[in-house]
């Protein structure tokens, strides 16, 4: 089961307890999935889709809390692609359709069909916090999805019509999260890229489960790739240092049989010795083994030196 799948599943479970934010969530669900029916008579029902048998289940229980409306789930299964389930639920022709379509601004109060929405987000339905917070869960479940921490970080809702795009992205910057909106063939959809943001985002939903697993992985995660960075720093200074010592090493040898290395001076033929003695230290650990101990750029120093003669003595042969 993927991360999203796992965070949808939390999600679908909370039921508020105010039947404002019931309201607000079962709106959302309603934009983001729904479709209407009409019959040739004139009758009027409502679709909504998920793959999800828990929203599914979350629907059917809104539309009979909020409306005591009689509801009918069908499920039929994909014949393409994932060839997952697909469950709709439908709310057939009845009195309560009418106070669904109110709310969602497609209805006045006299049952008459508005001939545009009244207004392209339902603002008077997300006007305290929570209610926000509900609306944005239902728009999640509705058309939305999380990656799993372990990969890139990403949270996005997708809908068809930019307006409603643009009313998520206000929830969202309400709760601090700066949210952007991008444009995918026919759908607009609204997004969050940093760790953090994702994290209150889930927060906000009320995904707290699917952010104490967020969070452990991604604190997993960086504990590896911090592990990594410093062995690949390890490694490489390791590799300079043994490239270093090898280079010296010829040197010392180069000076040792042409003009020996008694023909150094006193310093010069300590640290000398000093490299024939621990090639495969490292120029601090080798100024601490010499009487008085020299310091690294000591040792430095006088390893140049020894480098230079070698390169003389040798442009002599």
């Amino acid at each position: 089961m993927s991360f999203s799948v796992k965070t949808k599943n939390e999600l679908a479970h909370i039921i508020s307890q105010k039947r404002c934010c019931q309201l607000a969530e079962f709106v959302a669900l309603i934009r983001m999935d729904g479709t209407i029916q009409i019959s040739a008579y004139q009758k009027i029902s409502l679709s909504v889709a998920t793959e999800s048998a828990a929203v599914a289940r979350k629907i059917f229980k809104l539309a009979k809390e909020l409306f005591d409306i009689h509801t009918e789930i069908l499920v039929h299964r994909k014949s393409r692609l994932k060839k997952n389930n697909v469950y709709s639920i439908r709310i057939p022709p009845q009195p309560q359709v009418g106070q669904v379509l109110q709310i969602l601004g497609l209805m006045d109060e006299h049952n008459q069909w508005l001939p545009e929405f009244r207004e392209p987000f339902p603002h008077d339905l997300v006007k305290n916090s929570c209610c926000k917070r509900a609306y944005l869960r239902g728009a999640f479940l509705g058309g939305g999805s999380v990656n799993n921490p372990e990969g890139t970080y990403h949270l996005e809702i997708i809908t068809h019509n930019k307006v409603h795009a643009e009313g998520i992205i206000k929830l969202m910057h309400d709760f601090h999260l700066p949210a952007k909106i991008s444009g995918r063939k026919n759908w607009f959809v609204v997004y969050l890229k940093e760790s953090e943001q994702i994290v209150n985002c889930l927060n906000i939903m009320g995904a707290h489960q699917a952010l104490f697993d967020f969070e452990n992985t991604r604190i997993m995660k960086e504990m590896r790739n911090q592990v990594n960075r410093l062995v690949n720093c390890e490694t490489a200074n390791l590799n300079k240092t043994v490239h270093a010592a090898l280079r010296q090493l010829e040197a010392i040898k180069v000076i040792e049989s042409t003009i020996g290395l008694h023909k150094l001076s006193p310093g010069l033929r300590q640290v000398a010795e000093l490299r024939l003695a621990y090639p495969d230290v490292s120029l601090k650990e080798l100024g601490e083994t010499a009487t008085p101990p020299i310091g690294k750029s000591g040792i430095s120093h006088r390893m140049r030196k020894l480098e230079q003669i070698a390169e003389k003595l040798k442009a002599r042969t």
